[in-house]
């Protein structure tokens, strides 16, 4: 119940101003001061009526200057919100494009540790004039030692003909020689 009676009058008096309390001493004034019997008295009375309406007044002038502030504000930080968001748009775009870069930036990096480790099994064979050079003289060595084997076959042929003429010479003389 006193919960109720607490929140009845916040919500009367506004900001805590005491607005309800002014409004209540300016009706019991208005009532004293058409009750009033003497001049002087009501002319009090009308002195304090005119003041509590003026205090009223500028507290309800007060009330709508905050009240335009707070829109302004609410303007203000809809504004600021809209810039924040723009501004988050933007990081998360520089977020994507970062991280495409850091991709780039990773192929190239293997890239170039591929090429590294092939340039160095390049460097541990010779160039392409020495290998040349090697295949020539090779070449020519090769060519040398054809010639000596088709020689050293010509002598082997021609020991072996020697060779079975002989055989057949010593076949023929013990044949010879038997006959006799």
């Amino acid at each position: 119940m006193t919960n109720e009676v607490i929140r009845k009058r916040l919500l009367i008096d506004g900001d805590g101003a005491g607005d309800d309390r002014r409004i209540n001493l300016l009706v019991k004034s208005f009532i004293k001061w058409c009750n009033s019997g003497s001049q002087e008295e009501g002319y009090s009375q009308y002195q304090r009526m005119l003041s509590t309406l003026s205090q009223c007044e500028f507290s309800m002038g007060k009330t709508l200057l905050v009240y335009d502030m707070n829109l302004r504000e609410m303007e203000n930080y809809e504004k600021i919100y809209k810039e924040i968001e723009c501004s988050i748009a933007g990081a998360h775009e520089k977020i994507a494009e970062c991280k495409k870069q850091i991709l780039q930036a990773k192929r190239i990096r293997k890239n170039r540790q591929e090429y590294d480790a092939l340039a160095k099994v390049i460097q541990h064979h010779p160039d392409r004039h020495e290998t040349l050079k090697e295949l020539e003289a090779l070449g020519k060595e090769l060519e040398h030692l054809s010639h000596i084997k088709e020689s050293v076959e010509d002598k082997l042929e021609l020991r072996r003909k020697q060779f079975h003429v002989l055989l057949s010479t010593i076949h023929e003389l013990q044949q010879t020689l038997e006959s006799k």
